[in-house]
């Protein structure tokens, strides 16, 4: 079973996330209004290799239940890049709004702006493209071993936010952009029954110079569907799923912090700690992605070496991925070299002299700016109390005859 480096595709290097003066960043805005030509790939393009003749997969005693809605499945991940279509997972907070039809979609972008603009469907699709290849994942994700393939790796193609809201000119008091759906709840605050839409906030301090944020309509290649959020959903790389605002209808910059559910009450991750005998609680906001691995697969190879390959993934980029057996010590796994800083990275590592028996293997993933995977036992999870943001190491077992 060989493992050839998967090719590169063409891409753009991550932007600096430096601070911004609003002239520079408004700068960088229109700059980015140049025509994208990236690389489509193929489901397969950047699989790892299909097991050869004699190889023989070898299952994991814990196997991961076959999800009823749709997910990945594990399994199959080492062979896919890209998540099929009917893979792709789907998440939904309000009830889905009626299908609207191309023509009459509408987009308003208002609020601290010098020149509000409605965008038809046409409009985007009018202005300059880029296609990508980013890992979307639900901030659930991991929680409990029937939720654990809501995560899926995809290409999106749409028309860059930045240049957008570099051409309506953002106001100096702006603080954040807030997304809003089409998709509509009842909430109660304090003692008022309302109706809100679904929405989501990026800080501005956020977005400078990020020309990867899309206004996206389609996902691998073709028109996104309905349930994944068309006419135009909010691609946000590197942020988990919620970020990413389907059916959007609504783009307005603001002055002060939007409160609504979906933004300070629900998706908040709480930790409480022992600082000094005093129990301490912090909430924080779901954001950026953690860093994340899983083990998907293993395969014996004729001579008895056994190949354990996964995924990891991360809001950058994978710089490492590591393998304990056993309790062993920490292995490092080769990666699977591709130039795309929010898509996941495949990985395998060769089990040599593996002794027949139950085995216990874990992999964990450290990102360019340091950030390790943590055990379950490490205090930023142990002291979490919300599911979301379930990025512990995974333990997994095999049995090898």
């Amino acid at each position: 079973m060989t493992h050839a480096s998967p090719p590169r595709p063409a891409t753009r290097s991550e932007p600096a996330r430096a601070t911004w003066s609003r002239r520079q960043w408004m700068k960088g805005g229109l700059a980015a209004a140049g025509v994208w030509a990236v690389a489509r790939l193929s489901p397969t393009a950047l699989g790892l290799a299909e097991p050869a003749a004699g190889d023989v997969v070898v299952p994991f005693l814990d196997a991961i239940p076959d999800p009823k809605k749709p997910q990945v499945r594990w399994a199959d991940v080492p062979d896919q890049w890209l998540t099929p279509d009917e893979r792709v997972y789907e998440v939904s907070h309000y009830p889905k709004p009626p299908e609207a039809a191309a023509e009459a979609y509408r987009l308003t972008v208002g609020g601290l702006v010098d020149k509000p603009l409605t965008l038809t469907l046409a409009d985007l699709k009018a202005r300059p493209r880029r296609t990508l290849t980013a890992t979307l994942e639900c901030g659930g994700n991991g929680s409990n071993a029937g939720f654990m393939g809501a995560v899926a790796n995809a290409t999106w193609t749409g028309t860059p936010l930045l240049p957008l809201l570099a051409e309506c000119g953002l106001k100096p008091a702006a603080v954040e952009v807030a997304f809003y759906g089409a998709d509509v709840g009842k909430e109660k605050v304090r003692n008022f029954d309302v109706e809100q839409p679904f929405a989501r906030t990026l800080p501005v301090t956020d977005l400078a110079g990020r020309t990867d944020v899309l206004l996206c309509d389609e996902m691998n290649g073709k028109p996104l569907t309905p349930v994944h959020g068309a006419p135009v959903r909010l691609v946000v790389p590197g942020w988990y799923g919620i970020a990413w605002v389907k059916w959007l209808t609504t783009i307005e910059a603001r002055d002060r912090r939007l409160m609504t559910r979906f933004v300070a009450k629900d998706y908040v991750t709480l930790r409480v700690s022992d600082e000094g005998g005093r129990k301490t609680a912090r909430e924080t906001s779901v954001g950026p992605l953690n860093v994340k691995s899983i083990a998907a697969r293993v395969v014996r190879r004729p001579d008895g070496t056994h190949v354990v390959s996964g995924a990891a993934w991360t809001q950058g980029k994978v710089a490492k991925v590591e393998l304990k057996i056993d309790g062993g010590a920490w292995a490092e796994a080769a990666l699977e070299k591709a130039d795309t800083p929010h898509a996941w990275t495949f990985w395998h590592y060769e089990w040599k002299g593996a002794t027949p028996g139950e085995h216990a293997l874990v992999s964990r993933a450290t990102d360019a700016q340091g950030r390790v995977q943590p055990a379950a036992d490490d205090p930023e999870i142990k002291d979490k109390r919300t599911y979301w943001e379930a990025y512990a190491q995974y333990p997994r077992r095999v049995r090898v005859g």
